[in-house]
């Protein structure tokens, strides 16, 4: 990441509409806010997060940190005036009913950069979701050496994965079918001063033109049954999607370019079903080298009493890393 907020920052906003322009604004400025007051928040799973507010205390917001972080409702004084002002302009204070109020975006801290998503819980079809994926996602970035010309980030939420290579890259791509993830990936990379950075609405690279030496993606990878973007990886087990990106990034790779996947992986009798399904595809690539590795033997371990998962014994997180020859 580069730097810190700056006016500068060459952000296509796409020449939205003035009162997106508006809302954009208010966020970059309540994020500018945040941080001239040392807010930090790390943004744990739903379920953890559910735990957490369940505690005794934990119903109403006390402090910043409660309100933007742990999504708590806010009486009057907790947040100073410029706050509340920043949270009405940009449409996403909502009123409670009972003299509280929400925030409906929450504020994430990565790194040295802060990043704006969808307030916990994340229920709604367009939910931008910021949580422990997206830290694993970043960290394995990094360990991608070299600078590049031109990157992608595919279904990128709300653009952490590319604008983490923002300050080693010359053009960044967001893309992302989600409007709202869109909006909040400008605002993120107005907040965190980073440039070349352009957002486009594609269906994975269907929209985006040219070749890239670096294509990310952090996709959904669950079956969820409320069907909510960004969780749903499609197909029976939820990976369609990662088998469709290797397939697809994996033709608009420059030579000696690489794809970057992290994904989750349905395990049936000891048997990683979406290794199954990309082996082919990998195998018939032109790809000079492949490493496919299981990151965490275990996570969303609720999703396994849901239908969809019957059969299934565990969903391991994974990272494909694949170079193009």
């Amino acid at each position: 990441m580069r730097g810190h907020p700056s006016k500068g920052s060459d952000v296509d906003g796409g020449n939205g509409s003035g009162a997106m322009e508006v809302r954009e604004a208010a966020l970059v400025a309540l994020g500018e806010v945040l941080r001239a007051r040392g807010y930090a928040f790390t943004t744990v799973t739903p379920e953890t997060h559910r735990r957490v507010n369940a505690r005794p205390g934990a119903k109403q917001a006390l402090s910043v940190r409660d309100v933007f972080g742990w999504s708590r409702p806010f009486g009057p004084g907790v947040l100073e005036p410029r706050m509340v002002a920043l949270l009405e302009e940009a449409g996403a204070l909502a009123d409670c009913k009972d003299g509280t109020h929400r925030s409906r975006v929450r504020f994430s801290s990565l790194g040295a950069g802060l990043y704006v998503h969808s307030a916990w819980p994340t229920s709604e079809q367009d939910a931008v979701f910021f949580g422990p994926d997206t830290y694993r996602f970043c960290a394995l970035l990094q360990r991608v050496p070299g600078s590049f010309r031109r990157v992608v980030d595919l279904g990128c939420g709300s653009g952490a994965g590319g604008l983490s290579v923002a300050g080693r890259s010359a053009a960044v791509v967001l893309a992302d079918l989600n409007p709202l993830a869109l909006e909040y990936s400008r605002v993120n990379a107005r907040l965190n001063g980073a440039h070349g950075v352009q957002p486009v609405h594609s269906d994975l690279l269907r929209d985006v033109s040219g070749r890239f030496d670096l294509i990310m993606a952090n996709p959904p990878y669950l079956a969820d049954t409320g069907k909510r973007t960004y969780r749903d990886g499609g197909g029976t087990h939820g990976t369609e999607l990662s088998v469709r990106i290797v397939r697809e990034g994996v033709e608009r790779l420059e030579p000696g370019g690489t794809l970057v996947l992290y994904t989750g992986a349905p395990v049936v009798d000891g048997e990683d079903l979406l290794r199954t399904a990309l082996e082919p595809v990998w195998r018939g690539a032109p790809l000079a080298e492949v490493r496919y590795e299981e990151l965490d033997p275990d996570v969303f371990g609720e999703e396994l009493e849901k239908a969809p998962y019957a059969g299934v014994e565990r969903i391991a997180l994974v990272a494909l890393v694949a170079r193009r020859g």
